[in-house]
């Protein structure tokens, strides 16, 4: 018979190494499953009614924000966003203004609402632009790019909002500018 004399703490550490690993947990991978349709919901009809909860009872009524018939139009001048009246621009120069304005009809403005030129100088600038489209109750930002004239002086130039069938509406609005050397 073959006697084996081991160390108390070689003793040990084989002990741990083999009966720890034999206690561990088992790592086991865990099978795909696809998913699976649901079995369909049987609804069962009842001849019993139900009792109500809660009654609602209104309050208030609430109005329509459309009113039947056709929409009114109207552009209210709030302010100039860029290029003050007065300004100085260098004669030849680009000039890129921008009016805040608001909708303040009921009809919502498309790509078929335009801004004309109204007078004074057109500046450079196309004497039809798109006018932006906008909903009824919002604010929007105008913006047209003008170029100074090349001889010195004072310029206005004067816009107008026109609907889809060429109506005038809403306040007017302008630049005026000083072109300087």
């Amino acid at each position: 018979m073959l006697r084996i004399r081991l160390r108390p703490y070689l003793f040990a550490v084989l002990w741990t190494l083999i009966f720890a690993s034999a206690c561990a947990p088992q790592i086991t991978s865990t099978p795909f499953r696809p998913p699976t349709k649901p079995a369909p919901t049987q609804i069962l009809s009842t001849t019993t009614p139900i009792p109500a909860l809660h009654t609602i009872t209104p309050t208030s009524t609430v109005t329509a924000a459309a009113t039947a018939g056709p929409c009114s139009n109207n552009l209210e001048f709030i302010e100039d966003v860029t290029i003050p009246d007065g300004t100085s621009i260098s004669v030849g120069g680009t000039i890129d203004k921008q009016w805040l304005v608001k909708n303040s009809g009921t009809c919502n403005w498309d790509s078929t609402y335009r801004l004309k030129w109204l007078g004074g100088d057109p500046l450079g600038a196309a004497q039809e632009q798109i006018l932006y489209p906008a909903r009824a109750g919002t604010q929007v930002t105008i913006r047209i790019t003008f170029t100074a004239p090349a001889t010195e002086g004072t310029y206005e130039s004067w816009w107008q909002a026109y609907d889809s069938k060429g109506v005038v509406f809403g306040d007017p609005i302008s630049m005026k500018i000083i072109a300087a050397p």
